[in-house]
């Protein structure tokens, strides 16, 4: 029997989100960030304003996660811009992606206080 995996949803880590429109905003994906997952822990380069994938160890902003896009996107070769999570929601932490250097609980436990102070709260 073939066994076939599913991929995360769009937006499958949203619990809930504040009324209207107020949790999300349109933020845009630096060009070689590669392919990027819905629900991707993000941080904000802080030269250019972009997003990327939020590292322990980067020193240019982006190590501070901010954002958790609700759509993937392919941003290896250009900017993508994509609807985000910034405030003001609950999501689902064992739907979040982190970067890959964001292995420990403890680094993972910073990111979720990170997004908390946002107002996401990680459940």
């Amino acid at each position: 029997m073939t066994v076939l995996l599913e991929a995360r949803h769009p937006g499958e880590f949203l619990m809930t989100e504040a009324n209207g429109q107020r949790s999300r905003e349109t933020i845009t994906i630096a060009s070689g960030a590669g392919i990027i997952a819905p629900g991707t822990v993000l941080g904000k380069v802080t030269a250019s304003g972009k997003y990327v994938a939020s590292a322990v160890g980067a020193s240019d902003g982006s190590q501070n996660p901010t954002a958790i896009p609700i759509y993937g996107a392919d941003a290896t070769s250009a900017d993508v811009d994509v609807a985000a999570i910034v405030r003001d929601a609950e999501v689902n932490g064992h739907c979040l992606v982190y970067h890959a250097d964001r292995d420990q609980p403890a680094e993972k436990a910073a990111a979720n206080v990170a997004l908390a102070a946002l107002g996401i709260i990680v459940r």
